[in-house]
Order: C-alpha cells, then structure tokens, then sequence
C-alpha cells in the first residue's frame, strides 16, 4: 500500500541554495549543502561533529623584566645582610664582644680583710672575723613535710638561746608562707653555726632509730592498714630546714663598748661610719681583689683564660690608748653622770710630754656590735664635738698673759669688791662677798670673775689692746682651732677676732664665757702648762701596720711655745693653791702622796637645741705630779640636776678617781717635795 502524495504548495517549489555561511569563530568553512533534486525526498541531514576547538596562543612576557626585577629583589636582601655584616663586625663590634664576655667571663670580687684597731698594747678594739648567715626554707616546716603540727615552735624553742633571738620571730619566720628562704640571723660567728649544724646533725643520729624508722614507714599506708599521718616528737628533726650560709666576714668590738665613741662603728656593707673607722676608712679598708676566669654552662673552662689579683688586706692601726685607764675613765664618768641626772659627760687622759691621749672616755656611750639599741645622739664623739663655754677652766689662760706680759705677778695685790660694773653690766662671783684683798694667786685660787677682769684689764693701756693681747693668747693655746686630730664632726670652739669684742663680751671671755672650746681643746691648755708653756698637738694614732707586716710609727707632733717656762712653773704653783689651800675651789682632787695642779669650772651651759642659755657645764682640769707633770685629766658634766652643779664637787671626784688609777697603771712614783703653798690673800 502506498502513502498518497501529499499536493504541491508553492513552498515545495525547488529554491536556490543559500551560500553556506561560515560558523563564527570556525577555523574553516563548512563544506556547501547538497540540494535534493526535484522529485526526490530530502535527507535527513547528517549530524557532524562539533569542529575541535584551537588552542589558545599564550603571548609570553618580557624575559628582561623578570631578570631585572629578581635582580633588584636580591640586591636589596643582600644589602640588608652587607649592612648587619657591617653592623656586627664593625659599628657594633665591641658592644657586643663585650656582651659576650659578659656571660663567658665571670669576674668574682675577692673582698680585702679590713684592718684591726687596737690600743697601745696591740689588744683589738675593732676587728673583723669570719660570719655565716643563718637561712632557712620554711615549706620544710609545714605539717605536709614535718609531720608534726607545730614544727616552727621546736625548731624556735632550740635556736631562739643560741641565736640570742625571741622564739615567737624565730617562729614567725619559719612560718612564711610561699617562700622557699628566709634569713634567720645575719653574721653569726663560727661557734654560733657550728652550734646549730652540730645540734641539727645530733638529731639526726637521734632520729635514726628501729622504732622512728618504723614510724616513718607507717606514713605511706593507708588509715586501715595501720597508718599514721603524724610523727612522735621522739622521731622528728625540727632543724632539717635550717641551713648555713656562705662565708662573709662581720666587724666585732671585743671590748663590748670600751672606746665606742672613739673608735666608731661601720655600716651594713663594712664601711666605716662613725669615728676612727670613718676617718681611716681608706687606710683599714685595703684594696680588693678580683678573680676573672672564662665559663661555660657555669663551670670554668679548664683551657680557657683566667686570672687573678690578690686582694690587699686594709692596715692595722695602733691607738695610744691604754685600756686599763680607758676602762677606768669610762666607769668613773658613767657614775657620776648617772648620780646626778646629767645629760652626758667626758673625760680625757693625756700624757703632756708627748701630747698622746691615753683615755677618751663619754657618757652616755654604745655597744657597735648592737647599734639597734642606741639613739643617733649616742652615735658621736661629745667629747670632741661639743662645743661649749669653759668658764672658770679659761682663767689659766688669762693669768698665763698676766704672767707671760709682766703686767703683773703671782702676789701682786688685787682688790675684789663684791660687784664690778663694765660695759652696763654688773658682774659677780658665785658667792656674795664684800671686798676680798687677794693676791693674783688667791684670783685663781678662789676662782674670783671680778679679780679676773681687773687683771686683764691690765693687758693693754687701752680695752682693745688688753683684748688683742689676750685674744693672741687664747690663739696660741689652740683655742677657736682645730686640734690636729682630724676627727669626724670635730668642733673648732668659737673665739671671735678680739678686734670684734664689744661690750659684756670683752669682759666676760677673760673667765671663759663668750668663747667656746671643745673638751680636747681645754686639756691641751692645761697640758701646755705642764710641759713647760710648749704646746704639743694632741696625737691618738701611734702608728700603722702594713699588709707586709711593716709598723710605721705616726709623725712627730708639732710643739708650739706659748709662755716661758717660768710662766708655766708659776701657774703650776697657782694651780696647786687651787687643790690644796683651805680657800681653794678644788680640794676634792686631792690625792695622797702627789701633788696635784688644777682649776675648778662652772659655767652658764647653752641649748644647742635653743641656744639660749639652760643649765650648767661643770668641769675640772688638772695635771699631775704638779712637781715633775706626767699627766693631765679633764672631766667635763653637762647639765647636771640632781644635787650640786659646781665643777668642783662633782668633777673633783672624777678626776681624783681616774687620775690616781693612771698614775698607779703607769708606776708613776710620788711627789718628792711639798707643795709650796703661795698665799692667797693680804691684809690691807
């Protein structure tokens, strides 16, 4: 059967083929379409397959770019590292080198011992020995670690006697929390830490018993296997936690205060701080020593560089005190101070011939090796820097211009009436009197203010030329000087240019108020006239000793003459007058079998504090045998308040006590003669 055709529209009409267009973007053109003839069925086209895609054409960059850009890259990274090559090697090179030593060299100071101070007879007043410092590590006393509850108590309760320490700061200490380390004691002796390692190593053995053992094996098992969680007291060591530190050194004071205000004391780091240890400081500290050695990983390298400098220990320095009557001055001043309710007090032994002080001696003093108990006041040297109004003591200096000018004799004849009216002022004596008829002898032997300024009246046809002259004197004697000692804080006095007395003051200076002198100063005076009107500079240093063992002795002192030696045995002669006549302000000095020349003060005192006038100074100096003078002692009492304030009664006794011990220590013998006994009045 067949399909009838289907009629002829005009759209059957055979067409023209259209010229093949070419697919955009095809590498070729399509081949032309084939036109079916006309009658005959159109194909069915064929599908062809999808043309190949071309591949892309990459257009690549410029080659001399790229090299040039990496080649700048690198020029920059290498400049960099140039720049720190430079750096290193050369702009920072000794920094850095120094940096590195730094670590691979290790420098140990190697301290100087510091040189002893002893007195004449080589016995230590200051030394320095060997310390330990006595550490613990508190988290070994918990309960955790003990095993006891109250661990810091035992271990308190044993080292609290040999520390010298309460038991509840002990404890306190050991209790720290969160530290590894406390320090129990600084600067323990040798005796002291072998006292507590021994202890400590005793218990130990104790401990190490059967039955502890068994004890502390129980403390690992649990509660139900017959374990404890606390020891016996019997089975417990209270000082495993206590250990001993590295070797340093301490500064002792054997004499336990004997010349503390004059030998001084040092600071925490060993340096001298008061007194001699601070003016010597250079000389008693050495020179320190270094040990330089090249580590690593903090062993030294055994092929690497070292080297070492030995320290240089300090000098030795030999006082010219004598213990024995340091010791017999210091006590005498101390109870005299304490009976009467005064403020302090001094004295001073000096040998006239040479000018060497045997005793220096205050009161209230310290111990340096507890300078915790002692007030800042206590620290000083009074007796070297206080600076006070003499009074009566300065008119030996008076009379010795009387003397030494010729304007008058020792019985020259001197009115005294009861009052003296100069300058506005009325002055008196310390007694109310009528007219006294005295020699100049009996002026000083009865300590009269008013005979005294008659007679430096006489100084000069004018006030202002008996001031010069006197002022001249008062100069040489040393007084408004410095000593020559060198002291720390030492006080020169003050003594105004006579040219610069002016009213009361030109007539109170000539029985020692107006002027101030430090307690050395005054002594010197008095040795001056007993060494036959030569002044000698007053030493305390005999001498030092090297670290090669060499002794130098210290320089000659200076010798000043200030009044002729006839001067000086005729104020001797008065001094006596003033110890031994009936009329005589110091009587209390006397001593049996020795002549004794001396001067009574008594003196208005000024508040350093206010600087007005409050109180009084008491004093007494004098020398002995007055025949053939060896020594002179001073005594000096500040502000007394209890009984007498007069120089006499209470200064008399001490220097009497103190000077009799040192004549005696020194086998001085006797007076060979009487004391002459000058008169002290006339009738009219």
């Amino acid at each position: 059967m067949t399909t009838p055709r289907r009629p002829r529209t005009p759209d059957d009409r055979p067409r023209k083929p259209a010229a093949p267009q070419q697919r955009k973007g095809a590498g070729t053109a399509r081949p032309p379409q084939r036109v079916p003839r006309p009658g005959e069925r159109p194909r069915k086209p064929v599908p062809r397959p999808p043309a190949r895609p071309q591949p892309r054409r990459l257009q690549l960059a410029d080659p001399r770019r790229r090299l040039r850009v990496v080649t700048v890259a690198l020029a920059v990274v290498f400049s960099i590292f140039a720049g720190r090559l430079v750096q290193i090697q050369f702009l920072d090179a000794g920094e850095l080198s120094r940096d590195a030593s730094r670590y691979r060299y290790q420098d140990v100071v190697l301290p100087a011992q510091r040189g002893a101070i002893t007195s004449s007879d080589g016995v230590a007043l200051a030394t320095t020995v060997d310390a330990y410092d006595i550490t613990a590590d508190p988290t070994m006393f918990t309960a955790d670690q003990l095993h006891v509850p109250d661990g810091p108590e035992q271990a308190a309760d044993l080292l609290a006697p040999i520390l010298g320490l309460a038991k509840d700061k002990l404890a306190a200490k050991l209790r720290t929390p969160k530290s590894r380390g406390v320090t129990l004691a600084f600067k323990q002796s040798p005796q002291v830490r072998n006292q507590i390692l021994d202890l400590k190593a005793s218990l130990g053995q104790k401990i190490n018993t059967k039955a502890c053992r068994a004890e502390q094996a129980q403390l690992a098992k649990p509660a139900d296997q017959g374990g404890r969680s606390s020891l016996d007291d019997s089975c417990v060591n209270p000082l495993t936690g206590v250990f001993s530190g590295d070797l340093t050194s301490k500064r002792i004071y054997p004499a336990d205060g004997l010349a503390s205000n004059l030998v001084g004391f040092v600071n925490a780091q060993g340096n001298g701080a008061g007194g001699l240890e601070l003016q010597y400081q250079q000389q008693l500290a050495g020179q320190p020593g270094y040990s330089y050695s090249e580590q690593s990983g903090g062993q030294q390298i055994p092929t690497g560089s070292d080297s070492t400098k030995p320290a240089v220990p300090g000098s030795d320095l030999r006082l010219s005190i004598n213990r024995d009557i340091q010791w017999a001055a210091q006590r005498a001043i101390t109870d005299q101070v304490s009976a009467s309710g005064a403020e302090k007090g001094y004295v001073i032994v000096q040998d006239v011939r040479t000018g060497q002080i045997l005793a220096m001696a205050t009161s209230p003093g310290f111990d340096p090796n507890d300078l915790s108990s002692a007030s800042p006041d206590q620290l000083g040297n009074p007796a070297l820097q206080d600076a006070y109004e003499p009074g009566s003591t300065a008119k030996l200096m008076t009379m010795a211009a009387v003397l030494d000018t010729g304007a008058a004799t020792w019985d020259t004849h001197v009115t005294v009436p009861g009052t003296l009216t100069r300058a506005g002022q009325v002055f008196h004596d310390d007694v109310d009197h009528g007219t006294w008829y005295l020699t100049l002898n009996g002026v000083l032997a009865k300590s009269s203010n008013i005979g005294t300024i008659e007679a430096a009246e006489h100084l000069g046809g004018t006030q202002p030329q008996a001031n010069a002259v006197l002022g001249g004197y008062l100069q040489k004697f040393g007084i408004g000087q410095p000593t020559g000692l060198g002291f720390p804080g030492e006080t020169r006095g003050i003594l105004a240019d006579p040219q610069s007395w002016k009213g009361t003051q030109q007539y109170t200076i000539p029985f020692g108020q107006g002027l101030s002198v430090n307690a050395l100063q005054a002594t010197s005076v008095y040795s001056t006239i007993a060494n036959g009107g030569v002044r000698v500079a007053p030493t305390l240093v005999e001498g030092s000793t090297g670290p090669d063992g060499k002794y130098t002795p210290a320089p000659a002192p200076a010798e000043t003459r200030v009044v002729s030696p006839q001067t000086a045995k005729t104020l001797g002669q008065m001094l006596e007058s003033v110890v031994t006549d009936d009329q005589g302000t110091g009587n209390t000095a006397q001593i049996p079998g020795y002549r004794v020349a001396g001067k009574t003060g008594t003196a208005n005192r000024v508040d350093p504090k206010t600087g007005l006038y409050n109180g009084y100074t008491a004093s007494f100096i004098g020398f002995a045998p007055a025949d053939q003078p060896r020594l002179t002692v001073s005594c000096v009492i500040q502000n007394p308040t209890t009984g007498s304030h007069f120089g006499g009664p209470l200064c008399g006794p001490v220097f009497k006590q103190v000077m009799e011990f040192a004549l005696e220590t020194l086998q001085v013998p006797p007076s060979g003669s009487e004391a002459p006994n000058l008169p002290v009045d006339w009738k009219p």
